[in-house]
């Protein structure tokens, strides 16, 4: 078991993927802060609006360990390059020392103009019964062991999704099979198709946008569930036709 820093927003994040995010909340500057001064990785976790940790949405059950690859300030926002590393499941969800400005507590700091109030000022504003000074959710996480890789057959099976689906959005743009071909060859996501572990859910990320698909695949028992999962998606570009 290990407590976590926790990115709680309306975003799935899988093992292997590469993503973007601004930093612009008190709450996860001082997230980023602590876990830049100490190295250490996060938690993102898709938000759950049916659950509440002190007044803020929670998070769901599943999360994905993010690691850091890039960080850039440019005024008062972060902006960072992620990666998507090993899977967990929460346990425990701390609340954070403060609810969120919309709360009656804290209306004499609500939103004007996209301005927050600085980091200092809002830890002055934390009762002295809290035993934390973290603005952040965090959670104690217990790690899921790696799925194995795929195999050469699961590899050749999710080249073919692959095709598939590129092919579809290929005839969608109307590109010519020629400009599809050379298109298919020099595409990143290709290069992903391997035996590693995190191939599977790396090409996922890649080809899925749809949020409930992609914390189903999160919550994937083993690469053949996610196999599955992806088939039932290419039925629904069937169906669509």
């Amino acid at each position: 078991m290990e407590k976590l820093p926790l990115f709680v927003l309306p975003m799935v994040l899988l093992p292997g993927e590469i993503q973007e995010l601004r930093v612009f909340e008190p709450r996860y500057k001082q997230m980023l802060d602590d876990c830049l001064l100490d190295g250490k990785n996060f938690g993102l976790v898709r938000s759950d609006f049916l659950s509440q940790v002190n007044h803020w949405d929670g998070p769901m059950k599943y999360g994905c360990e993010a690691e850091i690859l890039h960080h850039e300030t440019k005024g008062s926002n972060h902006f960072l390059q992620i990666i998507g590393k090993r899977r967990f499941t929460i346990s425990k969800a701390h609340e954070p020392a403060l609810p969120p400005f919309n709360h009656p507590s804290m209306s004499k700091f609500a939103e004007e103009d996209g301005i927050y109030p600085d980091l200092e000022t809002l830890l002055m504003e934390i009762p002295d019964h809290k035993n934390s000074s973290k603005l952040y959710i965090s959670g104690d996480v217990e790690f899921i062991d790696p799925t194995e890789g795929m195999n050469a057959s699961q590899q050749w099976e999710l080249e073919e999704i692959v095709r598939t689906i590129l092919r579809r959005v290929g005839l969608i743009l109307k590109i010519d099979e020629e400009t599809f071909t050379n298109w298919i060859q020099s595409s990143p996501i290709m290069d992903l198709i391997d035996e590693k572990p995190d191939a599977v859910f790396a090409v996922s990320g890649m080809l899925l946008g749809d949020l409930d698909i992609r914390q189903e695949i999160l919550e994937a028992k083993d690469t053949e569930e996610v196999m599955i999962l992806l088939h039932k998606e290419l039925e629904k570009f069937s169906e669509e036709e």
